[in-house]
């Protein structure tokens, strides 16, 4: 227990604590931007076992807001790199979580023949981890 009380103090030190808990709460609506987004077009536009085609339309637009709140509020203060190279590592750290969800989606649909909702709840949750730690380690260091 004491191990863990010491952990969370230097998480907390170090800002990784703070930042997770934004990240939380943007990745949050970010996930909730995704799901307004791929929900309706997986009911009205694609077919339940094509529900992959809706992974990018609803990715580009939660990445969109996403980069805002966390630029501006997940990771703020944190980057020193010029913009531009901080978007390209953005935009790639992104696609390695569309391609996750991707997957995800794809096998959940296409194979697993599970309704289109069910794969958002693994697809979100390790995109979220995997994000958290290439933008935290790699986009804003």
């Amino acid at each position: 227990m004491q191990a863990i009380r010491r952990q969370m103090d230097q998480m907390r030190a170090s800002g990784v604590l703070g930042q997770l808990f934004r990240f939380g709460i943007a990745g949050g609506l970010s996930s909730v931007i995704y799901s307004l987004v791929y929900l309706p077009l997986t009911k009205f536009v694609f077919p339940p076992e094509q529900a992959v085609a809706a992974v990018p339309f609803a990715f580009a637009v939660a990445v969109t807001a996403g980069y805002f709140l966390h630029s501006r509020w997940s990771f703020k203060g944190h980057a020193a790199e010029p913009g531009g190279a901080k978007h390209v590592k953005f935009v790639l750290v992104q696609g390695t979580g569309l391609a996750l969800n991707a997957l995800i989606t794809w096998v959940g649909t296409a194979f697993l023949h599970l309704h289109p909702w069910v794969p958002l709840v693994p697809a979100v949750f390790l995109a979220a981890i995997v994000t958290f730690v290439l933008n935290r380690f790699w986009v804003f260091s």
